[in-house]
């Protein structure tokens, strides 16, 4: 395991950490890669049932490392080459966190920046502190945050998306979260505590009918309108033919605890 990054397991929740508080636990090349190594090991691990994606240090994750980004532009190319890589580095790990098995909470402290927003709006849920804040402000560098806005028009409306993509400005926790981009606001204080609750609830439900369903709801999202409940029908199908469903379903019916 990279020292970039922590990873732990307690009562099927893995904690994965981004350890790299000096560079604000930015997304170089080195902590991708990290990222997605432990990303892969957790979704082939059937005994984990919930992740959360934590960091370090007074923030999230500042977005890609502009230093390294700056050399690249030594090479013979300009850096066109160094710079494709990476970006598509980038968005298979964002991938990857979306198509887990597991639902994956990320909890934000700080600032989320460009692809750290990216990072977070990846996950299926996000569970921020009150003084947070998230931005895709690359604009401000001459760079618009084109990948990121993938992710983040995944969770906001399109023209709130195109408006922090355009202005570059941050936006709040608290209007973050009313505008649906966070699920769950806390205190500094009580962040993790917050975050761990909110897991050991979902760890808590079947997770076979988790499973189904996520890999359901994240390919639903976008489809026409037909398309998306053939899909979700299907879903429903499998789901309701396993076998502690059956269980689950009778014990509500009989008026018994499962």
């Amino acid at each position: 395991m990279s020292d970039l990054i922590r990873y732990g397991v307690a009562d099927a929740i893995a904690t994965v950490t981004l350890a790299a508080p000096q560079s604000l636990n930015a997304l170089s090349t080195p902590m991708l890669q990290a990222l997605a190594a432990c990303f892969d090991r957790i979704a082939a691990d059937g005994t984990i049932r919930a992740v959360i994606l934590r960091a370090e240090g007074r923030a999230f994750c500042a977005g890609h490392d502009l230093a390294e980004m700056q050399g690249f532009r030594a090479d013979r190319d300009g850096g066109r080459i160094a710079f494709t890589a990476l970006f598509d580095l980038c968005s298979r790990l964002m991938q990857a966190v979306a198509a887990m098995p597991q639902p994956v909470i990320a909890t934000v402290q700080g600032v989320a920046t460009a692809a750290g927003c990216q990072l977070a709006c990846s996950c299926d849920l996000i569970v921020a502190a009150e003084n947070a804040r998230f931005g895709v402000n690359g604009i401000n560098l001459g760079l618009f945050c084109s990948t990121p806005a993938v992710a983040l028009s995944r969770r906001l409306a399109p023209g709130a998306a195109f408006e922090l993509l355009t202005t570059g400005e941050f936006l709040p926790a608290p209007r973050a979260h009313a505008m649906g981009l966070v699920n769950r606001l806390a205190s500094p204080d009580a962040l993790d505590d917050t975050a761990l609750a909110l897991a050991r609830t979902i760890a808590a439900k079947d997770p076979a009918a988790i499973r189904l369903g996520k890999t359901a709801f994240r390919a639903q999202i976008g489809l026409p309108l037909n398309q998306a409940y053939a899909t979700a029908g299907q879903a429903m199908v499998e789901n309701a033919l396993l076998d502690d469903t059956a269980v689950g379903i009778q014990a509500f019916l009989d008026r018994k605890p499962r």
